[in-house]
């Protein structure tokens, strides 16, 4: 690339994230001061959820423009029935299209497509407002000039007005766009930051407890959420010396009047019907002296192709230079030069599942499991599972939407958390053994609660004894109480950073974080083949997932211990000198790491590296000719 041609990209890079930078609160730089007080930490979070639904805004509108101009591009040459065809086709996949309007500029017709099942319809059309912006888009496509209108409350949903003319003059269209993901990001934020009391206690027959005890708390603001674990009122996780025969489980099942029982590996979920979690505790440690009790705890999100190989190190994906910071914060597009991923080494998103049929996803997936109801895919109704995906191997180069950090490692969608965003360790155990059976080389896990739960240690150190790298999100309550999972030995454990490198104020710390990633007002894939910006430290684990992917794909030798080590001892050392307890080690730095790993060579390796290239060239050869 010319010298000039760097110089505008590093400008443009550097005024996102100036702008960016601007938008987030005020900080120490090295954030060593004491964390703020209730209020003033409700206050900046309001502020991130702000800042996110501001980007999510601008990131709609861009992604309605492209749609547009690849429409016209498309349709230059189509027939009527083509375009019908086509329109119809997009509508079907990307619901946010409400109206489309196709205008021939030679003879001064238009045909208007409109979403029939849509509720506001009726409401649209009668909107004076609305009538005069799309009066006026047309008016100003007539001129050969595009229009955008300013948003309009419908209802209770948002609408804007978008405009664009073909190059060659012929023909123009005009869309109605729904708004609607900036009500799902507003609600998503206010959970997933912890700004409100969640998950809502009787929803789930849950009781909130003080971390480590069993002792009861009620849960009023988001702010309690830092020193409360959840776990369902009446169940109970036993894992019992000896299985119980067929008898005794008979026994058992009619004096605790069992509603249903689960087993996983040696370990049991008992529902009693009347029983609550302390009954029931008492009615097994007083008769059946098992090897441990607990409750049966609730965690809550914690928030390739051959196109592909024509890329270099900047992407031509649309919302990249604009609002992808991350990437270039962590060296991510640097590291590309050593190493793009390999789809050798799958990486398990345990989440809500994701968007199976997100267009900027496609191709990147492996089988998965929906543990929640394992006769369906797993599918994300949240869309949370969806924007850590999309963090991790978006597909890079396409024209369209962001760059996943890796552009070859596939992604195994496991749905352990429900519509609510929430799931039990029953479930979340169950996904963390099911990837680790079916080949996941990393796991993600961007979700956590405050209770320490042997039976979901048990399912983490049955996947780090295969060799598996477990990556797990600290949490967004700004506390130094330790979360779960990230805190197990066998974790790696992920905080959040902002674009100026500094802790983002909603983010967990503590003696037990290893590195720190980007995760304030990250653009990724959203469901319904949208685009959607999401702050959290559940977005900040991903970035070090697809690390992990990096690092396995160019040095499959590395055990899950050398792999972490090798991230810990590879980063950008940030807060006080060495390691701390805001920062961890510091901040991931990608081509750092995969220059350690041994991927700065390939035909000249250094003679360490020898055997691993053979075998991994003499695997290549085999592949074809078996094929």
């Amino acid at each position: 690339m010319r010298k000039n041609n760097w110089v505008y990209l590093a400008l443009i890079v550097a005024a996102s994230i100036l702008v960016i930078t601007l938008l987030l609160p005020s900080q120490d730089k090295n954030n060593t001061a004491e964390p703020p007080a209730p209020k003033q930490e409700q206050q900046l979070k309001q502020q991130y959820k702000s800042q996110d639904v501001q980007t999510t805004e601008r990131l709609s509108r861009m992604d309605a423009e492209q749609h547009l101009q690849n429409m016209l591009k498309e349709l230059k040459l189509a027939d009527e029935a083509e375009i019908t065809s086509y329109i119809d086709k997009l509508q079907s996949s990307h619901h946010q299209l409400h109206t489309l309007i196709w205008m021939n500029l030679k003879d001064g017709t238009s045909t208007s497509y409109s979403l029939e099942k849509n509720k506001q319809k009726p409401v649209l059309e009668k909107n004076q407002q609305l009538m005069s912006s799309i009066k006026s888009a047309k008016q100003a496509l007539r001129k050969h000039k595009s229009y955008e209108s300013n948003s309009m409350l419908l209802g209770e949903e948002k609408y804007f007005v978008v405009g664009q003319p073909a190059l060659d003059g012929k023909h123009a269209v005009v869309a109605v766009m729904s708004q609607h993901i900036l009500n799902d990001v507003e609600e998503h934020q206010r959970r997933n930051l912890r700004m409100i009391p969640y998950p809502k206690e009787g929803k789930y027959n849950v009781n909130s407890v003080l971390p480590g005890s069993l002792k009861g708390m009620t849960v009023k603001t988001g702010h309690d959420n830092q020193n409360a674990s959840h776990y369902y009122e009446n169940e109970i996780v036993i894992r019992f010396k000896e299985d119980p025969s067929t008898d005794k489980m008979e026994q058992i099942k009619k004096e605790i009047k069992l509603d249903h029982v689960h087993k996983m590996g040696e370990t049991y979920v008992f529902k009693s019907k009347d029983k609550d979690y302390e009954a029931l505790a008492s009615y097994f440690k007083k008769n059946w002296d098992p090897m441990y009790t607990e409750p049966h705890y609730l965690y809550l999100t914690n928030e390739s192709s051959d196109d592909n190989l024509r890329a270099g190190n900047i992407p031509n994906d649309l919302l990249f230079s604009r609002y992808q910071w991350n990437l270039p914060a962590t060296e991510t597009n640097k590291g590309w030069s050593l190493s793009k991923g390999s789809d050798n080494v799958t990486i398990a998103v345990v989440d809500t599942g994701v968007d199976l049929d997100h267009p900027d996803l496609e191709g990147q997936f492996v089988e998965g499991f929906n543990v929640v109801n394992p006769a369906e895919k797993p599918y994300d109704d949240v869309g949370h599972g969806t924007h850590v995906a999309g963090i991790i191997s978006a597909k890079v180069n396409n024209n369209e939407g962001v760059a996943g950090m890796t552009w070859y490692n596939k992604v195994m969608p496991v749905k352990v958390l429900d519509s609510s965003g929430s799931g039990t360790t029953y479930a979340v155990a169950e996904g963390i053994i099911w990837a680790t059976d079916h080949g996941a080389k990393v796991i993600n896990m961007s979700l956590g609660n405050y209770a320490d739960a042997e039976f979901l240690h048990d399912a983490i150190k049955y996947a780090y004894d295969r060799d598996v790298v477990l990556i797990a999100a600290t949490g967004n309550d700004n506390t130094e109480r330790p979360g779960y999972p990230a805190a197990y030995p066998e974790v790696f454990a992920v905080s959040a950073t902002d674009s100026a490198m500094r802790r983002a104020d909603f983010s967990n710390y503590g003696d037990y974080i290893d590195v720190v990633a980007p995760g304030a007002s990250i653009a990724s894939t959203y469901p319904g083949n949208q685009y959607a910006a999401l702050s959290g430290t559940s977005m900040a684990s991903p970035h070090v997932a697809a690390l992990a992917g990096l690092i396995r794909s160019v040095n499959p030798d590395l055990s899950n211990e050398e792999v972490m080590d090798l991230m810990r001892s590879s980063v950008i050392d940030l807060g006080d000198s060495g390691y701390d307890k805001y920062f961890g080690y510091g901040q991931i730095d990608v081509y750092k790491a995969l220059e350690k790993a041994g991927a700065n060579v390939k035909e000249d390796s250094p003679l360490q590296f020898w055997p691993q290239n053979l075998r991994n060239k003499m695997e290549d050869t085999v592949k074809k000719y078996v094929k």
